[in-house]
């Protein structure tokens, strides 16, 4: 039975979007692991050769839907979104994780972004769909230095946020107990 394979991207960000992408390789393609333990070139280079070679779907969240909606309904609504899409295929469906946000029609496992193919392929796309936001948001707002930060919290970003304050694409429902207080929405 073929694999299909779900992971996300933008899970834990300060800002910025979330993205789930689910993959059937239609061909086999050297070099998948874990998008994490890959360079931001090589990224680019599989994520090309991926889309020519499966049949794939992302979908986003942005950060004022996980505001409106929250991180596990959004995951939720994504991953019933995939598997519905997925489902005429009659495959095996495989999430990065361990757990599945109460959505059903999928099976979990820890570190299947290094394990599964299909499941490293999915992250790929993931990271690398939101990435490309990411570097496109950073032309928008430069102060906060999306294209290298990718909406994470690293301490320039802080710093940053703690300079110019939110922008509009900062997750409001993300709290920093240091800035509580000192910034508001």
């Amino acid at each position: 039975m073929k694999i299909c394979g779900i992971d996300e991207a933008g899970r834990g960000p300060l800002a910025g979007p979330l993205h789930i992408a689910g993959c059937i390789l239609n061909k086999q393609i050297e070099g998948l692991k874990d998008s994490k333990k890959l360079s931001e070139k090589r990224r680019e280079i599989l994520y090309e050769e991926i889309i020519k070679n499966s049949t794939y779907k992302i979908v986003k969240f942005s950060a004022a839907q996980i505001d409106k909606f929250g991180l596990s309904k959004c995951l939720k609504l994504g991953l019933n979104e995939l598997v519905d899409f997925f489902a005429p295929f009659e495959v095996k469906i495989i999430f990065d994780g361990n757990s599945k946000f109460g959505a059903e029609g999928f099976e979990t496992m820890v570190k299947a972004d290094d394990k599964i193919k299909e499941v490293s392929a999915a992250s790929i796309l993931a990271k690398v769909s939101r990435d490309r936001v990411m570097r496109n948001f950073d032309i928008k707002f430069p102060f906060y230095d999306f294209a290298k930060n990718k909406g994470y919290g690293s301490k320039a970003h802080i710093e940053a946020i703690q300079k110019y304050g939110y922008c509009e694409i900062h997750r409001k429902s993300f709290h920093l107990k240091h800035l509580q207080g000192i910034l508001e929405f």
